[in-house]
């Protein structure tokens, strides 16, 4: 056994908690959680060696007729679920084949994050990705939804009708204080550490913002924050979404990620008197990000809701450039951090995507970009510190993001190569992504809307 010391300490400490159950967690491909569950007395050298074997074409990963394979506990990312009656142990899985030798399955999205983790160190330029993600979602009392042949419709019920701005609200205007203090003290308690929380601009929209880590690991927690508040507020009877615009003419919620790049121990973004404090690498990294966004949308923004966020006038990036404090900027450079966190933070993305394929592919677009020494001068890129209103002479020459999920699938299908350097992800990934979201598409299209009987039912 490879790790035999890692096993060894795990088994003593199921034993020593009296660990009756554990649960193999795998995140499909779309981002949804699946779990198996087996008894504690599994785990043996049999399970971690050889894995247990499922069917891969219902994660969304394969064929049926190529689907047997099987998924191996890792056992680094161990954690006790705080939400079982039985004491159960929470392992993330690794997705391998069904071969002799339990090869790595190339699509597994944690093996993509960490092939993309080895390719920075491949580049050379930089030891370590860090990225510190915000996460914005709401919490209701009251939701419905559905869909049939009869009709469609969802609600969902607001805590005011005040139209104001909420953002850093206070008790009693937050009535969720108690519940994410609850929460943040369940995630500590699971290793993941808390920046803050608070409340946001929307109405019933609120923020937990956790601190850097590797890519791998923060791909991993935003799985464990996620199923965190899910249980959590089902615990309370309550409702939480990550989903990126759920309300009609408020902030949607975006998963904004802060990031840099170190080599060893010093910050490859830094670079003190040039603008912002950002040395070349870091100006090539975030232009590869820019000059690669409207692919990068197909990861970053993978729902046909998300489109419905992107537009101007809720703090929403809708440009492919970079600035200081523009928050219609894709990326935004915080003016208020230390010269030794100098960062960038890539303001489209939302919680709707798998966090691995997402945070890989905006890692390998800044890699691209500094391979390529991509000037953001010469893509007019910016800065923009101020509004694109008043920017008339660039206002045409500006790289706008896609409108819509089947714009970005366009882009991705031209523009990918970047995504396959150290085969990170390969065609069939690619391929299968654009497929499955080309169906999403597809099904969402075919559904008559409410809008749809306001405009048309009385012609």
């Amino acid at each position: 056994m490879k790790d035999k010391a890692i096993f060894n300490q795990v088994q003593k400490k199921i034993q020593e908690l009296k660990v009756e159950f554990l649960d193999l967690k795998i995140l499909d491909l779309k981002g949804k959680l699946h779990s198996l569950i087996l008894p504690s007395k599994m785990l043996d050298t049999k399970l971690i060696e050889g894995g247990v074997g499922f069917d891969a074409s219902s994660y969304g990963f394969a064929k049926p007729e190529k689907s047997d394979m099987v998924m191996i506990p890792d056992l680094e990312t161990m954690i006790i679920d705080p939400f079982r009656e039985r004491k159960t142990a929470v392992f993330l899985a690794n997705i391998h084949m069904a071969d002799n030798m339990r090869t790595r399955f190339a699509e597994d999205p944690r093996f993509v994050a960490l092939k993309a983790e080895e390719a920075l160190i491949k580049s050379k330029f930089g030891t370590s990705a860090l990225f510190g993600p915000e996460f914005e979602f709401f919490i209701f009392k009251e939701v419905g939804f559905g869909v049939s042949s009869e009709g469609s419709y969802y609600f969902l019920k607001k805590d005011s009708e005040e139209k104001r701005n909420f953002y850093h609200a206070g008790s009693p205007d937050d009535e969720f204080i108690d519940f994410k203090n609850e929460a943040v003290c369940l995630l500590q308690n699971l290793g993941i550490n808390i920046k803050y929380h608070h409340h946001e601009v929307a109405v019933n929209q609120h923020e937990i913002e956790t601190k850097f880590h590797t890519l791998l690991k923060t791909a991993d927690q935003a799985v464990i924050i996620k199923y965190v508040l899910f249980n959590l507020a089902k615990k309370h009877n309550l409702f939480v979404t990550f989903m990126p615009k759920p309300f009609f003419g408020k902030a949607g919620n975006g998963w904004h990620v802060h990031q840099y790049i170190k080599n060893k121990d010093k910050n490859a973004f830094l670079k003190k008197g040039n603008y912002a404090n950002l040395s070349e690498i870091g100006l090539h990294y975030m232009s590869g990000l820019l000059f690669h966004s409207g692919s990068l949308c197909a990861f970053s923004n993978p729902s046909t809701n998300s489109y419905k966020r992107l537009i101007r006038g809720f703090e929403a990036p809708v440009s492919a450039i970079f600035a200081t404090s523009n928050r219609n900027a894709a990326i935004r450079i915080p003016a208020y951090v230390n010269e030794s966190e100098t960062r960038i933070e890539y303001r489209p993305g939302d919680a709707a995507s798998n966090p691995y394929l997402f945070l890989s592919a905006m890692l390998l677009s800044g890699i691209d970009g500094i391979f390529k020494n991509i000037s953001p001068e010469k893509f007019n890129f910016g800065p923009f510190d101020t509004a694109i209103s008043e920017a008339k002479g660039f206002k045409n020459k500006i790289k706008e993001l896609p409108e819509n999920l089947a714009e970005a699938l366009d882009c991705l299908e031209k523009d990918n190569e970047y995504l396959k350097y150290n085969k990170v992800f390969d065609s069939d990934l690619i391929q299968q992504w654009i497929k499955i979201k080309k169906q999403e598409i597809a099904e969402v299209s075919q559904v008559p809307n409410p809008k749809e009987f306001e405009l048309y039912f009385n012609f």
